[in-house]
């Protein structure tokens, strides 16, 4: 056995990240207590600093903790698993080889294609948002029933897997064991898979569907049967059809890295059509640097709009201002902090943090239900989640317009936008899961977590609205429309609202880790050359790289365009996928034969009875 992270250097980093931890917190207690403490003491811009060196110190600790592994095991394997361990090279070594460990098409497509349209959105504004908004209005208006119609058959496709056949297929092999326990898989995908969108909006999309109901339910604004149609199109949104979207890319990727030895890459969904040798022709760079380009994108610009929902927490909760450099400093502090997670590994700093952020999500959720109208909330819950699964099938085919085409279209692209890193992240995790396992953790448990949430969250949200008690529309119209301040009306109208924001703020921080983390590991995966484990330096890079995106996309304001470049490449992985169940079904049905066929087992069972009866031989 060795030890992973107790070097000299980071010891000494753990050693001076702990007093700090402890010396922030007792500012932002006192800030939280004593709220005239912050901004007669403590500025803006130093209440942002200090709370993040005190969530940021606190996390990088945890993050930083060493770890024991097996050396033995770990040099002998070079599957998907060793894939995930950051190798911690030697600066002068990691500076030095850096260019040769990388793919020179992923990584300079990959990067110079993005700050290609950073550059355009600075030089050519007008042209850039025109083109943009072209493409995203024939692909959303014109295009919807592609997303409509792929998103229909992965669920379909998923619940065959749940309750098929092939869902006792291990992953790895018969005597494959899983690499994490149960609890720690689900926790990894779940928050890496979520993002802070959940936090984003769950206070604020139900009441959006309140104020402008779905077209498909008919009913008057802002009326009793305005809340469950609300309600009911929330979970719609981020339910069963949307993490389905992660198992069509994610499973098939799990199926060719484990049974076939497909390299861990997004484009080994590929191998029934190109085989394993030819992964590397510009097919599959193709679909690689369309993952790449879809992850930095999408995460970048989560971490911008995140930003300034915590921005918007301090400036509503305490009524100081932090300036133009409030938003900058923010990002930097968040990119210091997934960057450090991610250099652990998944080991460490992933997994833990993955943890720290599932209990903080149920700790949230417990308290919010304590304090929340819990009798409106469970009547229109549960009334909600009946209308779901009794209109879960029109909704899918719905295709009612403009409402439809900026919801419900929109919601399916992003998904299948972030389809390719949270589906090779699920694979990199599934080794020796077996396939029913997989698609019940990754559609089945998260989106339960998630309906939950959503019931509470958005429940409360909209109870507090209707009743009068609380006005969160108007609190969004007064900062501009921005959904960004739906929970901390909510919450401030609640009991215990102190502590409930300081849960809500950490969870933001929190979730957006757990992510950007992630995003960071699995786009060095992509872009390092086939069979080499991911550096210190790569990590590196590509982490700070996405910080600096997210920065230009407050700085130059191009956060709706990069993330309508990213949503786009939705399209194409909404075909993909169609393309990976393809490939994954003539893939099963001609490795597994007669064992997970089920007309062959249909077959097997008639003749192990016999005309008489079962045979005894």
């Amino acid at each position: 056995m060795a030890t992973q992270g107790d070097s000299a250097v980071e010891r000494f980093v753990r050693k001076s990240l702990l007093p700090v931890c402890i010396i922030a917190g007792v500012f932002v207690v006192s800030g939280f207590f004593f709220p005239s403490f912050v901004g007669s003491v403590v500025t803006g811009q130093g209440w942002l600093v200090v709370s993040l060196l005190f969530f940021g110190s606190g996390l990088s600790y945890l993050a930083l903790l060493p770890v024991e592994y097996d050396v033995e095991e770990t040099d002998a394997r070079r599957d998907a698993p060793y894939l995930l361990r950051v190798r911690h090279l030697p600066w002068v070594e990691t500076v030095r080889d850096f260019a040769t460990r990388q793919d020179p098409i992923l990584f300079g497509v990959g990067v110079g294609g993005i700050a290609s349209f950073l550059a355009l959105r600075v030089l050519v504004p007008n042209g850039t948002v025109a083109a943009v908004g072209a493409v995203r209005d024939v692909l959303l208006n014109d295009l919807g029933w592609v997303f409509l119609g792929a998103m229909v058959l992965a669920v379909v496709y998923c619940l065959f897997l749940l309750v098929g056949p092939w869902g006792a297929i291990r992953l790895g092999g018969p005597d494959a064991e899983p690499t994490y326990t149960y609890p720690t898989y689900f926790a990894m995908f779940f928050t890496a898979g979520i993002a802070a969108g959940i936090v984003f909006w769950g206070p604020a999309e139900a009441l959006f569907h309140y104020q402008t109901p779905p077209p498909f339910f008919d009913v008057e604004p802002q009326s009793d049967a305005a809340v469950v149609a609300a309600l009911t199109y929330a979970l719609f949104h981020w339910g069963l059809s949307a993490w389905s979207a992660y198992i069509v890319i994610g499973v098939p990727i799990a199926y060719f890295v484990y049974q076939r030895g497909a390299p861990l890459r997004v484009s080994s969904i590929l191998t029934p059509f190109l085989g394993v040798e030819n992964l590397g022709s510009y097919w599959g760079k193709l679909v690689d640097v369309l993952a790449i380009f879809a992850t930095i994108g999408g995460v970048a610009t989560s971490v911008a709009f995140v930003s300034k929902q915590f921005l918007t927490g301090i400036q509503y909760q305490w009524g100081v201002t932090y300036g133009a450099l409030g938003p900058v400093l923010f990002v930097a502090g968040l990119t210091v902090i997934y960057v450090i997670s991610a250099e652990s590994g998944v080991h460490r700093g992933i997994r833990r943090i993955a943890g720290v952020n599932l209990v903080l999500f149920v700790l949230f959720g417990l308290l919010l239900f304590a304090v929340s109208p819990r009798d409106a909330v469970l009547s229109w819950g549960t009334t909600a989640l009946g209308t779901y699964a009794t209109s879960f099938v029109p909704m899918s085919l719905y295709t009612g317009g403009e409402w439809v085409a900026g919801w419900t279209v929109w919601n399916w692209s992003w998904w299948f936008s972030w389809a390719p890193f949270a589906g090779l992240f699920l694979a990199a995790l599934s080794r020796g899961r077996r396939i029913r396992t997989v698609v019940f953790t990754g559609a089945v448990a998260t989106s339960a977590a998630t309906v939950v949430w959503f019931l509470l969250l958005g429940g409360t949200s909209l109870s507090l609205q209707h009743s009068g008690t609380a006005n969160i529309l108007g609190s969004i119209a007064t900062h501009g429309g921005s959904e960004a301040v739906a929970g901390y009306p909510l919450f401030s109208a609640l009991p215990l609202s102190q502590l409930l924001i300081f849960l809500f703020l950490a969870l933001i921080i929190v979730f957006i880790t757990t992510s950007a983390d992630t995003s960071t590991l699995v786009v060095t995966i992509l872009s390092t050359r086939r069979n080499l484990a991911p550096t210190t330096g790569s990590i590196v890079f590509w982490g700070v790289f996405q910080g600096v995106v997210a920065v230009a996309v407050l700085l130059i304001g191009g956060g709706e365009s990069l993330q309508a470049v990213a949503v786009l490449t939705g399209g194409p992985f909404a075909v993909i996928s169609l393309v990976a169940l393809v490939g994954l079904t003539r893939a099963v049905l001609h490795d597994e034969g007669g064992q997970s066929s089920l007309r062959a087992r249909i077959r097997r069972r008639g003749s192990e009875r016999g005309p008489n009866g079962p045979r005894e031989d």
